[in-house]
């Protein structure tokens, strides 16, 4: 069972990204904005941090939705909440114009990101799967893709690590 603070200590983390997110998408659209990075190594392990955090929460929710401790609706709500922060840090990868050296990592991070962000919109269908009460062939087989998808999206991540200059 998780602790008072370490669900108050992911609360305000979710909360400040969500901020962040929110900020990133009120800037206006029409403005190309680019972020000036200089320590692109500290920048990239703050993203992967934020990535950790997202995963794991989305992972606890998707076992709660499994476990039948939340309902489908809850999770969707969740889910929508988590994959508009990885949009809006995959915004900000494409804006962020890393040097050559840097460039595969970064790409392989953003792909893994997309990648996650699939696996989250893959579990909210299985949730309407449960929450419609459809047919174990069609459970199964949304369970394979999530799996699938999320294994991608770790190996693009182990890729970028691996790629770092």
């Amino acid at each position: 069972m998780a602790s008072k603070k370490g669900i108050a200590i992911t609360i305000i983390i979710l909360g400040a990204i969500t901020g962040a997110s929110f900020l990133v998408w009120t800037v206006p659209q029409q403005n190309e904005t680019t972020f000036i990075i200089t320590d692109y190594e500290n920048y990239l392990d703050g993203a992967k941090s934020i990535h950790e955090v997202l995963q794991k929460s989305t992972d606890i929710e998707y076992q709660k939705l499994l476990d039948g401790e939340i309902t489908p609706d809850q999770y969707i709500t969740s889910a929508d909440v988590t994959s508009s922060q990885v949009t809006s840090q995959i915004s900000e990868f494409v804006t962020s114009k890393p040097p050559e050296e840097w460039q595969n990592s970064y790409i392989s991070f953003m792909d893994g990101m997309k990648k996650f962000n699939s696996y989250i919109g893959e579990t909210k269908v299985l949730a309407n799967l449960i929450q419609n009460e459809s047919s174990q062939e069609e459970f199964t087989e949304a369970m394979e893709k999530i799996e699938s998808l999320k294994a991608e999206s770790m190996e693009l991540v182990k890729i970028s690590d691996d790629s770092r200059p």
